[in-house]
C-alpha cells in the first residue's frame, strides 16, 4: 500500500507541484490549503505531515499544528516536516517539536529525498 502524505500550505502552486511529484514518486497525497485538515488527521491516517509555518486564512498556523500532532499519544509518533521560507525554521521546528524542516525555496529532489529516509 502506499504511503499516503499529509500537505497543508496555502500556495496553491506549491501544493499542485508537490501533488505531481509525490503522485510521480508512487505515494498518496492528501493536500489542503488550510489548517482544517488537521481536525481529521486520525482519518486521513497520513505516514508523514508537511506544514508550511503560514497558513494565510487559517484558524491555526504550522507550528500549532505541529505541537497539537506532537502532543496526542495516537498521533505524536508521526513525522511532522515544516516546509517554510521563515528565516529562523530551525528554531521554529524545534519549539514545536517538528521532525525536520526544509526552507523554501527548496529543491524538488531534495525535498523528496528527505521525505523518502522518515517513510522508508
Amino acid at each position: 500500500m502506499a504511503k499516503r502524505i499529509l500537505v497543508i500550505d496555502d500556495d496553491e502552486d506549491i501544493l499542485e507541484i508537490l501533488n505531481i511529484i509525490f503522485q510521480e514518486n508512487g505515494y498518496e497525497t492528501v493536500i489542503s490549503n488550510t489548517s482544517e485538515a488537521a481536525e481529521h488527521i486520525r482519518v486521513i491516517q497520513p505516514d508523514i505531515v508537511l506544514l508550511d509555518v503560514r497558513i494565510v486564512g487559517s484558524a491555526k498556523n504550522g507550528p500549532e499544528i505541529c505541537k497539537e500532532i506532537k502532543s496526542q499519544i495516537e498521533t505524536r509518533h508521526l513525522p511532522v516536516m515544516l516546509v517554510s521560507a521563515e528565516t529562523d525554521l530551525a528554531i521554529i521546528a524545534q519549539d514545536c517539536g517538528a521532525d525536520t524542516y526544509i526552507a523554501k525555496p527548496f529543491d524538488i529532489f531534495g525535498l523528496l529525498s528527505r521525505v523518502k529516509e522518515f517513510l522508508s
